[in-house]
């Protein structure tokens, strides 16, 4: 499931507007990095269209994961304030909504209604991210940063009609923020 289902199933319309006329559409051409490993991240990104790769140093520069549209980057910085442990590069041309990190933070500070919904929807998305590096630890299926794996008979009723909504949601931005 796209990182950016869980937001947009949690917050308001009101906050999705919000989240458009804040943020900055951003070409971003193959090869450009949006974060570098160690150094402070400027936004939180949602990716509109193409891919990114997420790569570690000590790695030895290993992809760990791709995102693609719908993917949310950024936000563990964003959480805990501490430099990214990745690098996101494009892999192909991209297309990143860019919701500056100054900006949504006095959004954060001002607006508890918005502040709650949304630390609720990352919360939910890292917990979910969390459960994904289990498995792949425990070496079951290993899920992609952009999306999670599951069934759809184990998901309970109000969920889905949570991701219809947020879908729903990002198909309308997307139409606005990229004419698609």
């Amino acid at each position: 499931m796209h990182k950016v289902l869980y937001l947009l199933g949690e917050l308001n319309d009101t906050d999705v507007e919000w989240l458009i006329a804040s943020g900055v559409v951003q070409r971003v051409p193959v090869g450009a990095a949006i974060i570098e490993e160690g150094q402070p991240t400027k936004a939180l990104y949602i990716v509109l269209a193409g891919e990114l790769a997420a790569s570690v140093r000590a790695l030895g520069g290993k992809e760990i994961g791709r995102l693609v549209c719908g993917a949310v980057a950024g936000e563990m910085s964003f959480i805990d304030g501490r430099p990214p442990s990745a690098t996101v590069r494009a892999r192909e041309d991209a297309q990143i909504l860019a919701i500056p990190r100054d900006l949504l933070a006095v959004k954060l500070r001002q607006d508890t209604g918005f502040a709650a919904r949304f630390y609720r929807a990352l919360a939910i998305f890292l917990s979910n991210r969390l459960r994904g590096n289990i498995e792949m630890l425990s070496g079951t299926k290993l899920p992609q940063l952009d999306e999670d794996l599951f069934e759809v008979d184990e998901v309970d009723s109000d969920v889905m009609d949570t991701l219809f909504l947020a879908g729903q949601r990002f198909d309308r931005m997307l139409k606005r923020l990229t004419g698609g």
